[in-house]
């Protein structure tokens, strides 16, 4: 008969010693978990199991022996790991041995001899898993695996369901030698890794006291930004429209949740931790690469010296754009006295930008150094700062704009009532709706003289209102495009994309297939 057994590739450069798994009857199969090496005590071997099956409710055992001949074989090793098979009693016991210098493996599985019948061997089909892949693509088992009822321990899946949950419910021996160097010496998927093991280990006993230090200031701060004084009127309102509190406010819950003391309940959360570390770190690594290159070669101070001769050349191009509107522009006949009122109005705004730039200019280069340095807090940071100096430099376009809005709905809310003049009706501000109403001969007068009026202004009023939208929603655009940047650090799932990339088994839904 065939036997299967189920070997982890990370022992195949094992040295030689004892197997050490358990062995499914129903499916004629031994799943390999580790390889005890030399030298050990018998007794430590059978406690260590002991503690195994207690701790998993898997029934570990010794399956057999594994002899690695890298050397010259020696024929008392060949005799010693012959002869452990009267101390580690198991019915069958494999006997696995690859040969010094070549793939060729040597396997047989041996029964117990019985009275006068000769002991008879099975024939033995080697087949390699990948302990790590397998452990790491099933993080969270379920507690009560399917086909388990009352108090039984073995699943009754079958199939490789029986072979995974081997592995997966035997974590503990895995976990057997990385911090102290015990009697009984293990080769598994985390041998070659125990000084590494010791490190993250150290890191996890260290991440407590650090996490509950870091949420606490993050407490402290969200209670002080939470304070009453920031809804005043004149806070609360310059904190709704400044992107840099907003940025601050969304990065401080992330840093709560990150330095949470919680643990994940459900390996969507442990993901989405992931992912917002990861976007941070990025984050705090892209604005301290911003932060070196603006403090290189000066580039601040080009910046602050290049700042005032584009605001003025900006200023420049709105006075030709409203001479140009104070004019005939496109050919059209504007209303001339409306034209020149509104002209010189933002005229006169535009004279008060430039100055308040040339009165702030011996300052730009100290505020640029300053906002400089937020890029230590995270390149988002920065960029919803650049988005808010944006906002303010423009100010007067956001001004020229609200006054052209208004304007224009004034008259047009103006025209409308006065259409309903002529068609009888009014507006019930009671009710809120149209009623009937009926009007004498000089309402209806005075109503014709203003309705002729306002729609022969209706077009310089348009036309103004018309460019500083154009212009307004170029600077949204802009501004649009930087927060869409923020957005995207803020939201990209980094760590989940690295996982698909580099190892897709950790993102499946079900342990991987073995080949």
């Amino acid at each position: 008969m065939v036997l299967k057994a189920f070997f982890p590739t990370c022992c195949a450069s094992a040295d030689s010693g004892l197997l050490v798994g358990r062995w499914v009857p129903e499916q004629r199969s031994a799943v390999i978990l580790a390889v005890v090496h030399f030298p050990f005590i018998p007794i430590q071997v059978k406690e260590l199991l002991a503690q195994v099956q207690k701790t998993s409710q898997v029934q570990v055992a010794v399956l057999g022996t594994w002899c690695h001949r890298q050397q010259e074989p020696e024929e008392s090793l060949g005799h010693f790991l012959e002869g452990l098979g009267a101390i580690f009693s198991h019915d069958p016991w494999l006997q696995l041995c690859r040969e010094r210098g070549t793939r060729f493996w040597s396997c047989k599985a041996t029964y117990r001899q019985v009275s006068d019948t000769p002991a008879t061997e099975d024939q033995v089909m080697l087949i390699f898993y990948d302990q790590r892949k397998l452990l790491l693509s099933w993080l969270h088992p379920p507690a009560v695996l399917p086909g388990c009822q009352g108090g039984e321990t073995t699943p009754s899946t079958g199939g490789l369901a029986d072979i995974f949950d081997t592995v997966a419910r035997s974590e503990v021996l895995f976990r057997n030698d990385q911090f102290v160097e015990v009697p009984v010496r293990l080769s598994h998927w985390q041998s070659e890794g125990v000084e590494a093991s010791i490190l993250v280990e150290l890191a996890k006993r260290a991440s407590g006291p650090v996490c509950w230090l870091l949420t606490s200031l993050l407490s402290l701060l969200s209670a002080a930004s939470a304070c009453r004084l920031w809804k005043l009127w004149p806070l609360s309102f310059i904190r709704s429209k400044l992107s840099t509190c907003e940025q601050l406010q969304h990065r401080l819950k992330h840093l709560s949740l990150i330095f949470s003391t919680e643990k994940a309940q459900s390996p969507m959360q442990l993901m989405r931790k992931a992912n917002m570390l990861v976007s941070v770190l990025l984050d705090v690594v892209l604005g301290l690469l911003l932060l070196s290159w603006l403090h290189s070669n000066n580039r601040i101070g080009q910046l602050a010296n290049a700042l005032v001769p584009v605001a003025d050349h900006v200023a420049e191009e709105l006075q030709h754009l409203l001479q140009w509107l104070m004019g005939a522009p496109a050919g059209l006949k504007m209303n001339r006295a409306l034209d020149q009122v509104l002209g010189r109005f933002f005229l006169y705004h535009i004279h008060l930008w430039i100055s308040y730039i040339h009165l702030m200019s011996p300052f730009i280069e100290h505020i640029l150094w300053h906002v400089g340095l937020s890029a230590c807090l995270g390149l988002t940071v920065a960029l919803s700062i650049l988005s808010d100096i944006i906002a303010l430099l423009t100010f007067h376009i956001y001004c020229f704009y609200v006054y052209g809005a208004r304007l224009y709905c004034l008259k047009i809310y103006g025209l409308s009532s006065l259409w309903r003049l002529f068609r009888g009706k009014k507006w019930n501000v009671l009710r809120q709706r149209v009623d009937s109403c009926s009007y004498d001969l000089d309402q209806l007068f005075i109503g014709t003289l203003l309705f002729t009026i306002l729609v022969f202004l209706l077009p310089t009023t348009a036309l103004y209102y018309l460019v500083f939208t154009l212009l307004r929603l170029l600077v949204i655009t802009v501004q649009g495009l930087i927060r869409l940047l923020v957005d995207l650090i803020n939201s990209l799932p980094l760590y989940s994309l690295g996982l698909r990339l580099c190892r897709p088994y950790r993102l499946a839904d079900k342990p991987p297939a073995l080949w």
